[in-house]
């Protein structure tokens, strides 16, 4: 019998190409949300490279964040655990933890190359990374400024091309062939200001998009929602947000931030952008608007700028799209698309994002499947942003640390549906007092009912029928027929904060 072994040195390459390990591709933008792109509505645009990944794999229809903000909701994607663990809770204030255990760390200790090209945002510099070259903060769309590891570098260009075209040359020339990888594409796009490529400049000027049904909501048993400071009709600046001049030179508050974007540009590009958008702020003072007609002009300027935004960013998903196919990757490499938040795109009155209210809960989630995982079409089950580290890290065949806080994926992408998958999702938002005025809260999203609870400066409670009530506009809190569902709520929100071990808990009384 033991003649007919193999020595252990034979075996090792036999073990080696039965466990092939798949690429990572993750791709994250920005403030893009379900509404604007196709594969889940398309009623506002058509983003047909973006509608690619879903054909060629699976549309997580439930997809939702742990924190409804840039920077968390990053640092929840690469620890795999929520806010109140990975210590980073808002941008105000947070600087990230290096030093802590994260997912590009785990998969650097088992042999992937690992590389993120674009926005970081979580000011300290990138740990576990075998290369990076991101912004500064929030970065430039029009000849950005870039910092890797030797030091601060400018481009010209546009943002969303650069970024794309960093990621194909590592993939090019930087990266070992003999080694998995996993390359995070991290775009600035669709981040406010949504200063378009200028090739796009009259992209969607003849398009009048639908306002939604409930853009003059009044918030009506939602005290913080009345709040809060991120009404397209209030808050919504015509000079920084519209990109219309003022007559008198003077302007916003954020004018002069919006003259640096534009400072940018050389003195050909300036001019081209300037023939555009003076055009539009002569006819703009001409009309003289006020009231209704005010705010839905502001509406229609946000979207037309937001969706050419979103135009060169399909633009450059379906050109590495196409590279990874030409280079003979896209077989065995797991593409992921997906936001750091969702965005209201008028809903309520709002632009922005931080409430639990589902626009801005819920974030695309798109994978291009390669062979071996089989799934395809709608996957229905609740997944969560903390999810994402686990589930690179079995698909890298790397172990899944005790502390992660998220459940991998990949039973999901085989095509199972596994009896006891998750039936709800905790959320904590905390950057308050800051920009918009959004009130702290915390809460549970299950299958059909939401409770929220708004603390520290307000104590309310909010519940919500999504099944009748799918915008959210009547909050059911308080009344005698929801009391047995209240409970029921509150009861799961007690058991995922023990769950997740998040201490308010024993600050907050349910």
């Amino acid at each position: 019998m033991k003649k007919n072994l193999l020595p252990l040195a034979a075996l090792l390459p036999l073990c080696a190409a039965a466990q092939q390990r798949y690429n990572i591709v993750y791709i994250m933008t920005d403030d893009h949300t379900a509404q604007m792109l196709s594969a889940y509505d398309s009623r506002n645009i058509k983003t047909p490279n973006l509608d690619r990944i879903a054909q060629d794999g699976v549309k997580f229809t439930r997809s939702f964040v742990a924190n409804s903000l840039s920077g968390p909701s990053r640092a929840c994607m690469l620890t795999g655990k929520h806010s109140h663990k990975n210590g980073f809770t808002n941008n105000e204030h947070g600087i990230f933890n290096g030093a802590q255990q994260t997912m590009p760390k785990l998969l650097q200790k088992a042999g992937y190359q690992t590389s993120i090209v674009g926005k970081w945002h979580l000011v300290s510099e990138p740990t576990g990374f075998d290369h990076w070259d991101i912004l500064p903060a929030q970065g430039n769309y029009y000849d950005p400024d870039f910092y890797n590891a030797k030091g601060p570098y400018k481009v010209k260009g546009y943002l969303t091309n650069i970024i794309t075209d960093k990621a194909i040359q590592w993939l090019d020339e930087e990266r070992d062939p003999n080694k998995p990888f996993a390359l995070f594409v991290h775009h600035k796009a669709c981040h406010r200001d949504w200063l378009p490529e200028l090739k796009y400049l009259r992209e969607y000027e003849d398009v009048n998009f639908p306002l939604p049904a409930n853009f003059y909501d009044d918030y009506a048993g939602r005290e913080a929602a009345g709040k809060t400071e991120m009404e397209i009709d209030d808050h919504m600046t015509l000079d920084y947000d519209c990109k219309i001049m003022p007559k008198d030179g003077k302007g916003s508050h954020l004018f002069s931030s919006y003259l640096n974007f534009l400072g940018r540009l050389n003195t050909e590009d300036r001019a081209k952008y300037d023939y555009f958008y003076d055009s539009i702020s002569v006819d703009f003072h001409k009309r003289n608007l006020s009231g209704k007609a005010l705010a839905e002009y502001k509406f229609q300027r946000y979207m037309r700028d937001y969706a050419k935004v979103v135009k060169s960013l399909d633009d450059n998903v379906g050109r590495l799209l196409d590279h990874l196919k030409e280079k003979g990757l896209l077989d065995n490499t797991l593409v992921v698309y997906t936001s750091d938040q969702g965005f209201y795109m008028g809903e309520h009155g709002w632009f922005d994002k931080r409430f639990m209210y589902e626009e801005s809960l819920n974030t695309p989630l798109l994978m291009h499947l390669p062979k071996g995982l089989k799934a395809r079409g709608e996957i229905n089950e609740m997944v969560q942003n903390i999810d994402y580290a686990p589930t690179f890290l079995e698909l890298a065949g790397a172990p899944i640390p005790a502390d992660i806080q998220g459940v991998s994926l990949v039973p999901l992408l085989k095509g199972q549906h596994p009896k006891n998958w998750r039936k709800s999702v905790y959320y904590h938002y905390y950057e308050y007092p800051a920009e918009h005025s959004v009130r702290r809260h915390y809460g549970v999203r299950g299958d059909r009912y939401k409770l929220m609870h708004f603390y520290n400066d307000n104590d309310a409670w909010e519940l919500y029928d999504l099944k009748n009530d799918p915008t959210e506009m009547h909050n059911l809190y308080g009344d005698p027929k929801m009391k047995s569902v209240t409970k029921e709520m509150k009861k799961e929100l007690l058991r995922l904060q023990k769950q997740y071990d998040d201490s308010i808990r024993f600050q907050q009384k349910l």
